[in-house]
C-alpha cells in the first residue's frame, strides 16, 4: 500500500503526535519525580554532558552549557552537595578541576530509565499480539531510517539529527557567557 504525499504527510503527523504527545498531567508527574529528587533541568543536563564525555574541566563544561565558569562552579558546587558528581584535578595540571558524574549521579538516568521501561511495559501489556507485532516492525523501520539519517549526517559532517551542522549549543560560547567568564 502506497500513500499519496498528503496522506504520507498526515500520517507522518499522527505518529509524531503519539510518540513525542505528552499530556500536561504526564509532563507535570515527570516534573513533579525530578524535583523530588531535588533535581533539576540543569543538573539532568550537566549529567547527560558528562555521561557522553567526562571527566570534563570546568571551563569545557561551562562551555557546553553555555555559562561563565563561576555559573559552572556554582551548579557543581550543588551537584557535588547532593553527591552527584566530584571534582578531582588533571594528572599533569593541577590547576585544571576536572568534574566527573558518581555513581549515583549515573544512577539518575538508570533509575529514570527503569521507571520509563515499566510505564512502557504496562501499556504494551493491553496490546494485542497483532498491534505488538506492527508496533515492533514500526519501530525496528524507525531505528533503520535514524542509523540512516544518522550516517548521512557523519559523512557530511553534520553533527545535529535532521540534516543541519547546529550543534544545538553544545560548545558554543554565547556573547553573554563570554563575557562573564575570565580569561583563561
Amino acid at each position: 500500500m502506497t500513500l499519496n504525499t498528503t496522506g504520507r504527510a498526515a500520517d507522518a503527523e499522527a505518529v509524531l503526535n503519539e510518540l513525542v504527545g505528552w499530556t500536561t498531567r504526564e509532563r507535570m508527574d515527570m516534573f513533579r519525580r525530578w524535583v523530588a529528587g531535588s533535581l533539576s533541568i540543569v543538573h539532568l543536563h550537566v549529567l547527560s554532558i558528562l555521561e557522553s564525555d567526562a571527566p570534563l574541566s570546568m571551563g569545557k563544561l561551562a562551555d557546553a552549557l553555555d555559562v561563565s565558569i563561576a555559573s559552572a562552579t556554582g551548579i557543581v558546587d550543588r551537584m557535588e552537595q547532593r553527591g552527584l558528581v566530584e571534582r578531582g584535578q588533571q594528572a599533569d595540571d593541577r590547576r585544571v578541576v576536572l568534574v566527573e558524574p558518581t555513581v549515583a549521579g549515573l544512577a539518575v538516568f538508570s533509575d529514570l530509565d527503569a521507571h520509563r521501561r515499566a510505564g512502557v511495559a504496562k501499556l504494551l501489556e493491553r496490546m494485542t499480539d497483532a498491534e505488538l507485532a506492527a508496533l515492533l516492525k514500526g519501530l525496528r523501520a524507525m531505528t533503520a531510517a535514524r542509523v540512516a539519517v544518522a550516517a548521512e549526517a557523519a559523512s557530511s559532517g553534520d553533527t545535529k539529527p535532521g540534516g543541519t551542522a547546529d550543534q544545538g549549543g553544545h560548545g558554543k560560547v554565547s556573547d553573554r557567557a563570554r563575557n562573564c567568564r575570565p580569561t583563561r
